[in-house]
């Protein structure tokens, strides 16, 4: 007898197809089993649903790279709008703020800090954040035990990081570590991305400010500081750096110059380093390029 039931789970059918490569849309169908896409073009299998996409673009799915959920994500498993537009990977944790690492004391400190930072409203953060972690594996954890609609992924906050290995002194841009504070910091980023951070974020803009006015503490951390982070990276053998400069808006050249050294310093350590760049001038773009180590390493911007 001939095994009559369905051999995929879904057809989505006569969608037009934008497949990500850079060719032309076509229309045709996509079929997906397990989880996984098995056939795509003129799919005759039979299949337990099938999607009339007819009218409609049928793309892979959006990461966006650049996300602020590190608050939502501890009580919203939806996660929109980025996954009710097309988004199934997001990465947070962007332009050195976030909830973790975090002690106690440090908890309505980095709410304020994100409300300035990205305009968040604190009431709705203190609300819902759950603070059921402390170290940055612990969030992760805490992260693992929450249902989805999107993959979820999360850099190292360097303001988060900083106050919690510096303590007040970590607020303070004008502060700079001690020898064995880099070597703690350097130590957890290498925790956390080993326990499965996206990578390392830092923020250099005046622009960024807690909702007092008062300046992200990470804005003019030393090269040394931030060595600390590209030795961890290049230790676990993976993970980005995030930042964000006012390299891209200064009309002071000589400051664009001495950024955009040590943003080749670090690209140097090999690790791979993407550059926020809101409005990109001509000495931002120039540095756009690709660079090697060792392994593939370099710097992208993100607009």
């Amino acid at each position: 007898m001939t095994d009559s039931s369905p051999v995929l789970d879904l057809v989505i059918r006569g969608g037009t197809l934008v497949d990500g490569s850079g060719a032309p849309a076509y229309l045709g169908d996509v079929g997906i089993k397990d989880g996984r896409i098995v056939e795509v073009g003129t799919v005759t299998s039979t299949a337990k649903r099938t999607l009339d996409a007819k009218g409609a673009l049928v793309t892979p799915g959006f990461v966006d790279i650049h996300t602020h959920y590190d608050g939502q994500a501890t009580w919203d498993g939806v996660l929109a709008p980025s996954s009710i537009n097309g988004v199934t990977s997001i990465a947070m944790g962007n332009c050195g703020v976030g909830f973790a690492p975090a002690r106690k004391d440090r908890h309505d400190w980095l709410i304020a800090l994100l409300e300035g930072v990205e305009d968040i409203p604190g009431t709705a953060l203190a609300e819902g954040l759950t603070w059921d972690w402390e170290t940055f594996p612990d969030y992760l954890d805490a992260l693992a035990r929450r249902k989805f609609a999107v993959d979820v992924g999360a850099h190292v906050p360097h303001a988060a990081l900083r106050a919690y290995v510096m303590g007040d002194r970590g607020g303070d841009h004008l502060e700079v570590p001690t020898e064995a504070e880099i070597n703690e910091m350097e130590r957890l980023i290498l925790e956390a991305v080993q326990a499965g951070a996206l990578g390392f974020s830092t923020s250099r803009t005046y622009v960024h400010r807690s909702r007092s006015g008062d300046t992200i503490g990470t804005l003019s951390a030393t090269e040394a500081e931030l060595m600390g982070a590209a030795r961890a990276l290049k230790t676990a053998g993976r993970g980005v750096i995030q930042l964000i400069s006012d390299a891209y808006l200064t009309p002071d050249d000589e400051f664009a110059e001495r950024e955009l050294g040590l943003i080749r310093t670090l690209a140097g350590a090999c690790a791979p380093l993407a550059r926020s760049c809101m409005k990109a001038s001509n000495s931002c773009l120039s540095f756009a390029s690709r660079r090697r180590c060792s392994k593939p390493s370099g710097i992208g911007s993100v607009p």
